[in-house]
């Protein structure tokens, strides 16, 4: 898989390094198992995943959940907040492969903040050119189709209104810089 993400070659080392552990564990037929973070378990969430891909790149002070990793970078000063609706917005043009990305409003939960999910940041398709992310999920898509568990998935913001249906309306919130990994 690295071998099909555009310029992967130039990427930092250690960029490489977790991207290639992130993308081995998409070959391992993982579920997505909510509250586990272990690939010993047959599957993980979202958190989980990215909780056991820092961990194993000597990111030992990566927090558990989705919140706590999204406030464990709001707190370095390493989050890039996107307000835009549009995937060609320049609030997206410090992204960067190995960024971790955040959305709210993925499963109803009452915790503040309000960040519901988590996933890695690849980079672009040498085939198709679109952006795309690793992790763990319920149902996300990967060129037209859902898939579940451990996979590489599209990166498209895609915000949603919340049109008084009741129903969840997942909302991308923003990417945070992993301290001390592109260098």
């Amino acid at each position: 898989m690295p071998n099909q993400i555009k310029g992967f070659e130039n990427y930092p080392l250690k960029v490489q390094k977790l991207l290639t552990a992130a993308l081995e564990l998409t070959t391992r037929n993982l579920d997505y198992k909510y509250g586990s973070a272990d690939p010993a378990n047959g599957g993980m969430d979202c958190s989980g995943f990215v909780y056991y891909v820092l961990q194993q790149n000597e990111m030992p002070d990566v927090p558990r959940d989705s919140a706590g990793q999204y406030i464990w970078l709001r707190h370095s000063r390493q989050f890039e907040p996107v307000m835009s609706q549009k995937d060609d917005s320049f609030e997206l043009e410090d992204l960067k492969p190995g960024d971790l990305l955040f959305w709210t409003g993925t499963y109803s939960i009452d915790r503040d903040p309000p960040i519901t999910h988590a996933m890695i940041y690849l980079g672009r398709e040498k085939k198709t050119g679109n952006r795309v992310m690793v992790g763990a999920s319920d149902g996300r898509v990967y060129q037209g189709e859902s898939r579940w568990g451990v996979s590489v998935f599209d990166f498209k913001i895609q915000r949603r209104d919340k049109n008084g249906d009741g129903k969840l309306h997942p909302t991308f919130v923003g990417y945070g810089h992993l301290p001390g990994l592109q260098e």
